[in-house]
């Protein structure tokens, strides 16, 4: 039986996830004002708001403190000669195997965001699609980037 994945991540992901959890609930927030101003204007009861106050409290504590560190704990990537393992998912566990065959072209990716923490995507990109191994340590993901694209026989190594 085959080993789990064994490399992680880098560890800046919880505060980079953390960001877009804080940057999501804001979202969920002028939603809620929205909907105070719909309910007082037609004088609806104001209870249902309660409730979706509620969810939204519940759904901030979630995206931005529990959710983070239970994604980073789980994620797991390993690079063989032959292919590319992924290992992610918290309700619904995603367990790739992408053969180096088949890998098209290896990039990496950077938001603002992830070049604030020095973090980067490597974007491994197939005929069925494209995968992606997220916040990894710049000198990591141009080290993995340039890795696959040797193993894969491909000659592109964008930046």
């Amino acid at each position: 039986m085959r080993k789990m994945p064994r490399r992680n991540i880098s560890e800046k992901a919880i505060s980079v996830w953390r960001i877009r959890g804080a940057i999501d609930s804001c979202l969920y927030l002028l939603l809620l004002v929205g909907l105070f101003f719909i309910f007082s204007w037609y004088d609806i009861s104001m209870y249902y708001l309660y409730i979706s106050s509620g969810v939204v409290i519940l759904a901030g504590i979630w995206e931005i403190i529990l959710l983070p560190h239970i994604r980073w704990k789980i994620w797991r990537y390993e690079v063989f000669e032959k292919e590319v393992e992924l290992l992610r998912g918290i309700f619904i566990v995603k367990h790739t195997l992408i053969p180096m065959s088949r890998v098209q072209h290896v990039d990496t990716e950077q938001g603002p965001i992830y070049k604030k923490y020095g973090l980067t995507t490597v974007m491994i990109s197939t005929a069925a699609g494209a995968h992606e191994i997220p916040a990894l340590t710049e000198e990591v993901g141009i080290e993995l980037r340039d890795q696959i694209a040797e193993l894969a026989g491909t000659d592109e190594n964008d930046d």
